[in-house]
């Protein structure tokens, strides 16, 4: 395997942690950045991070890939195999509040990595994407359905990173692979989703927020699976767009409620609220595309991944029980 490292961006996220962690566990070496913002508590990047920073093979420096001059400066010095581009501005609800930055870090960001990889010659480009695309398509998600009309900024982003990859595969011989997420959950995770608050809301007795009836459905995908599936992306493709989501029926949010309060023991309280107009009802992946092209599958059910995700919570209080959202923006 070449020596040269493979830069992974947003190392210190919940995604990009645990891709990092892979691809050491399979002898790689990597380049890890992150702008370790605040958006949601500081100290939970700070841990992932430290998982990494005692890695053999395992480099960080903190930068953010909206800074163009950073950037150039950060590839002038340094040779890549590939880039993997998970740094982004994530969350749905959050979007409408400050489009702005999502543009900065979503769409300007995406496109001074492709600038500085064309500039340096590496040709290989993994784009995390978002099922958030799929919305008000029928079901079950096909990457070929036309995903055109966004519902929120965050949505609209992702797309346009998409499209500024493909030009730049167009016009450079940059190879391309996009990968659609849906629903990622497992330990240490971010603080705004859904399942991370339901565990400290239910585990404390808090009222559970709910976002309509409960009924809306999500085709939750194990962190473990999408960090493999992520590095699978790193293989040759020209260019493709591919699902990486859990493939089966989706789950409803009531039944994720009813699992966690079996595994915690405890009875939520819940706050019905009305349903949010950036919520899709229901995702679901088409994942034929990505057992062919990458060979991959996820492999962690449902129910294991949310007892592992538990387990988690309760080994690391009263840490992981103080980990907030702030919402912020800058």
């Amino acid at each position: 395997m070449s020596e040269e490292p493979i830069l992974v961006t947003g190392c210190a996220g919940f995604i990009g942690a645990r891709t990092a962690e892979i691809l050491l566990d399979d002898g790689c070496t990597v380049f890890g950045i992150d702008n370790l913002n605040d958006y949601y508590d500081v100290r939970l990047k700070q841990y992932r991070l430290e998982r990494l920073r005692h890695r053999t093979g395992f480099q960080f420096a903190e930068l953010d890939i909206g800074d163009k001059p950073a950037v150039e400066e950060l590839f002038a010095g340094r040779s890549f195999r590939a880039v993997i581009n998970l740094a982004a501005r994530a969350g749905v609800r959050y979007s409408m509040i400050a489009p702005q930055v999502y543009v900065q870090t979503n769409v300007l960001g995406s496109v001074n990595l492709l600038e500085a990889m064309r500039r340096s010659g590496i040709k290989k480009y993994v784009l995390a994407s978002t099922s958030s695309l799929y919305a008000g398509q029928p079901m079950p998600f096909v990457e070929t359905l036309p995903v055109n009309e966004p519902i929120s900024p965050y949505a609209a982003t992702k797309k346009a990173a998409e499209v500024m990859a493909y030009t730049y595969h167009h016009l450079f011989g940059i190879d391309v692979t996009v990968l659609r997420y849906f629903t990622v959950y497992g330990p240490a995770g971010r603080p705004d989703m859904s399942y991370f608050r339901f565990i400290r809301w239910i585990d404390t007795g808090q009222p559970l927020e709910l976002f309509g009836d409960g009924g809306q459905s999500r085709d939750f995908t194990y962190v473990d699976d999408i960090a493999r599936g992520t590095i699978a992306g790193l293989r040759p493709l020209g260019f493709e767009v591919i699902n990486l989501g859990g493939g089966q029926e989706p789950h409803r949010i009531a039944e994720m409620v009813s699992i966690l309060e079996r595994l915690l023991g405890k009875r939520a309280v819940i706050h019905q609220q009305a349903a949010h107009p950036a919520d899709v009802t229901a995702t679901w992946a088409d994942i034929a595309k990505a057992n062919r092209l990458l060979d991959w599958r996820p492999t962690v059910t449902w129910e294991d991944g949310l007892q592992r995700t538990v387990a988690w919570y309760r080994d690391n209080q009263p840490f992981s029980r103080s980990i907030e959202w702030t919402g912020r923006h800058r």
